[in-house]
């Protein structure tokens, strides 16, 4: 194994991002920058005037809301929604310490994946930090339910998600998937599956204050037994992967990569931060444990994507 994969990474530079958001059709500017080790993924809010709120870690106990997507509070009144799309390519792609800058109360949808973050990261290559990576591993199994549908984290000797998600549509219908996590396959296998929804529920939604800015550009639209998206879907089933991009995007908010298996049937959201309450509930459920002390070695340098630039340690984040 190679001693680096052990270690904590970082963006090379700073990404920027211009949109809107898919729930509120806001306008909204998202900057990722470099960060400190052992720093995590922090947020802040530029408010105007060159006001920014202080930088909060991007945590599950910030959790305010999860209708449709995860909103998170940093305090005084100030929000930020729809988070995940951007936490799961930062995990997704191996990154441990960010700075995420936003102009407005929800993160760009982009095109409704996280692909576009993924290239971005792609772009600028990530720098090896001088410190070692932690992980929370799973000592004992947390499970959390809402009548049929369940959500768990349970030890595993490496990093797995099983999900399944059960729709009454033919166009969906039943999926499962069952990934283990490299950067590699993430970016290749996970990325690219986009947001989804029904067309029988957007006047509901839009009355409600949701999907206000959602379009075929940014979102599958489920129409009676057909996809209304002229392309078609970028997986057969998309669907299943789009759940598991947001779940690994929720898991990022215990802080840590997770050691162990995530499982969760007709999950979401909720039950995603949920699960990471009951993990936290009872310090017998995990320990913090180094990479060096994990079989890491499928973290190795051949599983990152393909062109992604991971730099040796040379200067401090500041």
């Amino acid at each position: 194994m190679h001693k680096l994969s052990t270690r904590q990474r970082t963006l090379a530079s700073a990404i920027e991002f211009s949109g809107y958001g898919v729930h509120s059709a806001q306008p909204a500017n998202l900057k990722i920058s470099p960060a400190p080790a052992d720093s995590g993924f922090m947020i802040c809010r530029a408010l105007g005037d060159g006001k920014t709120t202080p930088p909060v870690k991007v945590h599950f106990s910030r959790v305010s809301r999860t209708t449709l997507c995860t909103t998170v509070d940093l305090g005084d009144s100030v929000s930020v929604a729809t988070i995940e799309h951007v936490t799961s390519a930062l995990s997704g792609m191996g990154v441990d310490n960010a700075l995420i800058t936003i102009d407005g109360s929800e993160c760009p949808i982009l095109d409704g994946s996280a692909r576009p973050f993924c290239e971005a990261i792609l772009s600028v290559g990530l720098e090896i930090q001088p410190a070692q990576r932690k992980f929370l591993k799973i000592m004992r199994a947390v499970t959390v339910r809402n009548n049929d549908a369940f959500a768990a984290l349970e030890p595993y000797n490496g990093r797995s998600l099983d999900l399944e998600i059960d729709f009454d549509s033919k166009v969906i219908g039943r999926q499962r998937m069952i990934f283990d996590w490299t950067p590699r396959r993430y970016f290749d296998d996970v990325s690219r599956a986009r947001t989804f929804g029904f067309a029988r529920d957007a006047k509901i939604l839009r009355q409600a204050g949701y999907a206000l800015g959602s379009s075929l550009d940014n979102s599958i639209t489920v129409h009676e037994n057909r996809v209304l998206n002229p392309g078609g879907l970028r997986y057969e089933d998309e669907f299943v992967r789009h759940k598991l991009l947001d779940a690994i995007g929720d898991l990022s908010l215990g802080g840590l990569p997770i050691w162990g298996r995530f499982r969760s049937y007709k999950g979401g959201h909720a039950l995603n931060a949920h699960v990471l309450s009951g993990l936290f509930s009872s310090e017998a459920n995990y320990e913090i444990v180094n990479a060096e002390d994990l079989p890491l070695e499928y973290q190795a340098f051949e599983e990152q994507p393909e062109g992604l630039a991971v730099n040796p340690y040379l200067r401090s984040v500041r």
